[in-house]
């Protein structure tokens, strides 16, 4: 799977046509998530194997591929996450860079920088992911533990412990008063 988000989608240059490339000197088989800009559209044709589509929800494709290629956005982020999948960040810009080397460290991705990204190094490190297991086990194990969390019923479970605390506090102020 590759993909560039909602925003460096429309800056993708060749990142496309690249990962096009990369994908059929590994034998592989590859979604491209290109967005709706023309000029996304690889040039030089498709290789075997590679299809484009402008856009594909990421929670129902992430889990269907071995490994996602992304530009580290907070939300294409946390769907890979979510996907349980190793990811290789091409990061652009803004938080990019973080989250790519916060990935890093949990031993679920790689990063490299879109001025650094092209055929060879997108295969490169692709190959060095699927590769080496670690990275498939951490991601399983990361994914796992971000499908189990329930954020929206916890926050909602703080949040009303609060207010219940608040509104007891100030009613035992006027009653004292």
């Amino acid at each position: 799977m590759f993909t560039l988000g909602s925003a460096a989608v429309g800056v993708a240059g060749d990142f496309f046509q690249q990962s096009a490339e990369a994908a059929h000197q590994l034998g592989r088989r590859a979604v491209l998530l290109v967005g709706s800009d023309p000029r996304n559209q690889p040039k030089a044709g498709l290789p075997p194997g590679v299809m484009v589509v402008p856009y594909a929800p990421h929670a129902a494709v992430f889990p269907r591929g071995c490994l996602i290629v992304h530009q580290g956005g907070i939300g294409t982020t946390a769907e890979a996450m979510r996907a349980g999948r190793p990811m290789l960040v091409v990061h652009y810009s803004h938080d990019q860079p973080d989250h790519a080397a916060r990935l890093s460290r949990l031993g679920v991705a790689r990063g490299v920088p879109r001025e650094k990204y092209n055929t060879f190094v997108a295969a490169r490190e692709i190959q060095t992911l699927l590769q080496d297991k670690s990275y498939a086990e951490r991601a399983a194990e990361i994914g796992a533990r971000v499908r189990s969390e329930t954020g929206v019923t916890r926050a909602c479970d703080l949040l009303s412990r609060l207010l219940s605390e608040t509104h007891s506090e100030e009613t035992a102020v006027q009653i004292t008063a």
